[in-house]
């Protein structure tokens, strides 16, 4: 599936989503890597295989092996990350926050790319999952690593976009699935 075909997909109520995607996959102060990377890390954490395949094809086309693979893995780290954190900021119990994590994670260490972009990959992530400390934690290192914060607007409009295709592209198929087995 083809970027075109995800914008096809989508159904006359979620127009604004379709003009939405060509907007913020032309993120002025974003390179080219850095608005596929988080497009892809987006897609991934939004756990729709449709658009998952739709933008990992394109980001093929537009990311090195290394930012490819870099994307995947902010999506994977983040994935666990941001459960673990996020437990942290729901539980009262501040003990929990003076005990190790215990967790590796040694990508984020040497993610592949350059650390500003993994950071924003990771940061889209993040917001998605909705981890308050990792998008604190994602968003301070972006700023430090020299990204305005209309880069950082720009990363989060990624992913509230790719987001929200995933959400509206699974419901249609749940409510397409449900009107036939009403039928039947």
């Amino acid at each position: 599936m083809s970027i075109d075909n995800l914008k096809s997909a989508l159904p006359g109520y979620a127009k604004d989503l379709k003009l939405n995607l060509g907007n913020v996959l032309r993120a002025p102060g974003l390179s080219e890597q850095q608005v596929w990377g988080a497009a892809l890390a987006s897609a991934i954490a939004s756990r729709n295989p449709k658009v998952t395949t739709a933008i990992e094809a394109e980001a093929r086309r537009k990311l090195s092996g290394n930012a490819l693979n870099a994307a995947k893995t902010a999506a994977a780290v983040m994935a666990m990350n941001n459960v673990y954190y996020r437990f942290l900021s729901l539980t009262s119990n501040e003990e929990y926050a003076k005990m190790p994590a215990n967790l590796r994670m040694n990508a984020i260490a040497q993610p592949g790319v350059d650390r500003l972009d993994f950071e924003l990959y990771s940061l889209a992530v993040s917001v998605i999952n909705a981890c308050r400390k990792c998008v604190d934690s994602h968003e301070q290192q972006v700023l430090k690593g020299g990204a305005s914060k209309e880069m950082v607007q720009a990363t989060v409009r990624i992913a509230s976009v790719v987001h929200a295709i995933a959400v509206t592209l699974e419901a249609e198929e749940s409510l397409g699935e449900g009107e036939t087995r009403a039928a039947a």
